[in-house]
């Protein structure tokens, strides 16, 4: 994961102006029109870098690849529904992520800055939960070493990351100055956008400097 912070005033017009009319009183999330919705998913994803709030893999801001998701889900707290600062975007992929979470409790979310530190990812690919609350949640996203899938996905884009970066994965690299530069590229959005899995990537590296 990468912390993801809500910007105020960041909320999409369309949302805001359809809260405040009088005859949507009492309504929820369901009752928004598709335009309202495709508004805070195309939000959501230009906070995010175009990257899924939970994995890291790219999204396209657009319903054919991601969704709006509610990090206290809407069953949990239906009073958040229309809470901006409570949505994100997620990808669609089966069995993972939104598709996983449900209307399960998330100890930990992409609004903690401790999703950077207690997820701790390897180059495999493969993730460790640093505490109980971080193992609990990649049991709940399915974010964890049984998704193979995802698991390679990681992999092979964390070692394409860093070869373009200069640093062959299968050495061992002990120049701290040129990890901290790598980490900095990594971390700069370019047109708007972070590289698939780039937080990932970054997460390793990190641990390199500790």
């Amino acid at each position: 994961m990468r912390k993801i912070t809500k910007k105020i005033g960041f909320e999409p017009q369309s949302l805001a102006i359809w809260k405040k009319r009088i005859n949507n009183k009492g309504k929820s999330y369901i009752d928004l029109t598709t335009i309202e919705k495709d508004d805070i998913r195309f939000a959501c994803a230009i906070e995010q870098f175009y990257l899924c709030a939970y994995c890291c893999k790219p999204i396209s801001g657009t319903i054919k690849d991601c969704m709006n998701e509610h990090v206290v889900a809407r069953d949990i707290a239906p009073n958040k529904s229309l809470d901006f600062d409570n949505i994100v975007a997620s990808c669609i992929t089966p069995n993972q992520c939104d598709s996983a979470h449900g209307s399960q409790p998330l100890p930990l979310t992409p609004f903690d800055t401790e999703c950077e530190t207690d997820l701790e990812f390897k180059l495999s690919g493969r993730v460790k939960g640093m505490t109980s609350e971080a193992q609990e949640t990649i049991r709940v996203l399915n974010l964890g070493n049984n998704n193979k899938s995802l698991v390679e996905q990681r992999r092979q884009f964390i070692q394409a990351l860093l070869l373009g970066d200069g640093i062959d994965p299968d050495d061992v690299v002990d120049d701290s100055d040129l990890i901290k530069m790598v980490i900095d590229d990594l971390s700069k959005p370019k047109n708007g956008k972070l590289e698939a899995f780039a937080p990932i990537a970054i997460n390793v590296l990190s641990q390199w400097i500790a």
